[in-house]
């Protein structure tokens, strides 16, 4: 069961600091549930590990094991929320080396970036591949998913004809509306849902992260349950115990003292999309009002020697949150030399998992000596239970974290402000004064 540990942390705040907020934390407690609190129409991520829709699910198996058996890869199409999830959990089982599941179809993303070079790479590579497409957007209209979608269909069309294309299109989309619904529906591709009540960032347990997990050979019925169980732990326990509850407590007392960056670290190269999904959770959560904490994620040993430095004597300005699996997978034994050249016979024998383990402690003491709080979370092993209970531990805590902050967690309206320019400056219909105004902007 995951545990959190912020003794490194509480140690620079004053007694009784965060049971001072526990009157605070309540009330955000019951705003998510009871919807009282800015932002309740997208509560409905709250109650989604139990109260997903099961016939759903079923057919997300279904199609699954379907593109398992006729496909090399399935080209995932979506940015921010309708990628990042899924990325984060299929890259915790996947091979450090090859980015993929051993014995499984290739995932394969695209749509969330606009680079032609990226294209034509991923185009040369699919070219007389099997391969499927599964395009995520609420709307159909964002610009990089959808740009991506129009050449990758051209490509699988012309690979394998129309209608042979229209068995390997899934759209995961509204179920009502917009135009990637009317276009699924008018082109006869099987298409998931996004809930209506389910903001982007907190869809991973929906079929935007279920269905790629799913085709990848992740157990999705596990994933589920090990979210239950947070779920069920957030549900029942109202005070610091629950480990939402003092992440959220500390972060915010944290917050409070000026320290502004939040640094997720992680010691395993399988998590760094774990922690870029993190910090759109976060970022996209909390930047509201000219104020949040700024999320940043460093992946250690490595980056300690890059931001190491910055980190230990750096702006007092940060705190760490260190995410830890407890066991490995695999066992990796360090050889005796008998001339001991490099002076390493201390550690013959010794499983590296256990050095990394000890590094990740001496790090956490000299950066706490440093005047660094840091929290620890820990997993007993990457699992799809264990992951299933950190996502919704994660978005838990970011609820009653914004609530605390007094921002509303489930909007983004900052969002749309670079999308405007963007679609004036590449020419959309009905934006020709706005691009007037900033290529006058531009040319001064």
């Amino acid at each position: 069961m995951l545990k959190f540990n912020c003794k490194n942390a509480a140690s620079f705040l004053s007694d009784g600091e965060l049971e001072a907020l526990q009157a605070q934390l309540k009330i955000a407690d019951c705003a998510l549930h009871d919807g009282t609190n800015l932002g309740a129409d997208f509560l409905g991520w709250v109650d989604l590990p139990t109260e997903y829709d099961k016939a759903e699910l079923q057919k997300i198996k279904e199609c699954a094991a379907r593109l398992r058996r006729e496909v090399d890869c399935l080209v995932v199409i979506g940015i921010g929320g309708s990628y990042l999830g899924a990325r984060a959990v299929h890259s915790a089982f996947a091979q450090s080396l090859t980015g993929q599941i051993k014995n499984s179809p290739e995932i394969i993303y695209s749509g969330f970036q606009l680079s032609g070079d990226y294209m034509n790479e991923l185009l040369a590579y699919l070219k007389d591949k099997r391969f499927a497409i599964n395009v995520i957007s609420k709307s159909g209209t964002t610009t990089e998913p959808a740009v991506s979608f129009r050449i990758l269909r051209s490509l699988l069309e012309k690979q394998v004809g129309s209608d042979k294309a229209k068995s390997l299109i899934f759209a995961t989309t509204d179920a009502h509306k917009g135009a990637l619904k009317k276009f699924a529906t008018e082109k006869g591709y099987q298409t998931f849902v996004v809930p209506d009540n389910v903001g982007g960032r907190f869809t991973v347990l929906t079929a935007v992260g279920l269905f790629p997990l799913a085709v990848s050979g992740v157990n999705v019925d596990e994933l589920l349950a090990g979210a239950g169980q947070m779920q069920k732990l957030c549900a029942e326990t109202k005070d610091l115990s629950n480990p939402a509850w003092k992440y959220a407590a500390l972060r915010n007392s944290l917050y409070r003292q000026g320290k502004a960056i939040e640094i997720l670290v992680n010691y395993d190269l399988r998590l760094n999309y774990l922690s870029e999904w993190w910090k759109q959770l976060y970022g996209e959560s909390e930047g509201k009002f000219k104020r949040g904490i700024f999320p940043a994620a460093v992946s250690n040993t490595t980056d300690l020697h890059s931001m190491g430095q910055f980190i230990q004597e750096g702006s007092r300005n940060l705190f760490e949150t260190v995410l830890w699996i407890n066991n490995s997978n695999s066992v990796c034994l360090i050889p005796d030399d008998p001339q001991n050249i490099d002076g390493l016979n201390f550690l013959s024998n010794k499983n590296l998992q256990e050095v990394n383990h000890n590094a990740m402690l001496g790090t956490s003491l000299a950066h706490a000596d440093g005047g660094v709080p840091n929290s620890l979370i820990t997993l007993d092993k990457i699992s799809e239970n264990e992951l299933g209970q950190l996502l919704y531990f994660f978005e838990y805590a970011c609820g009653l974290s914004g609530y605390l902050n007094a921002v509303n967690p489930f909007n983004q309206p900052g969002v749309e402000h670079y999308k405007q320019n963007m679609y004036a400056l590449i020419g959309k219909p009905g934006f020709e004064k706005q691009k007037e105004i900033l290529e006058a902007r531009l040319n001064k």
